[in-house]
């Protein structure tokens, strides 16, 4: 007889939470992590997005709603948190391995590139 190969748990569908349609991440905020995999959907004032998340996302960080190029700004709350410093694929997480923030940041107001 074949052997049968377990059957993979279906993945959860978690939610992440978003103010503005302009936000391009989600904050984690319910009470289990994100699994890479997991179907992810978003609460706010924004619910109309769906996504599978592509990495382990721990609560409190962010993840990719749509793509955002190197370059680009993370906006989160219909904010500018910082800048993109790699390419990020939508459902990726979102945090200092590929963001420079721009908060507290003395230097980039001087030059007026962030508003305070």
């Amino acid at each position: 007889m074949p052997e049968r190969k377990p059957r993979k748990a279906p993945r959860t569908v978690k939610t992440v939470f978003v103010i503005e349609a302009d936000d391009n991440v989600g904050t984690a905020v319910g009470e289990e992590l994100i699994r890479k995999g997991d179907t992810v959907t978003t609460a706010g004032r924004v619910t109309d997005v769906t996504l599978k998340a592509l990495a382990d996302i721990p609560y409190g960080h962010k993840i990719a709603l749509r793509p955002i190029r190197k370059g680009q700004p993370v906006i989160k709350y219909g904010l500018s948190i910082g800048t993109a410093t790699a390419n990020i694929k939508a459902g990726d997480h979102v945090h200092i391995h590929n963001v420079e923030s721009n908060r507290g940041r003395g230097d980039l107001t001087a030059k007026g590139k962030v508003k305070t």
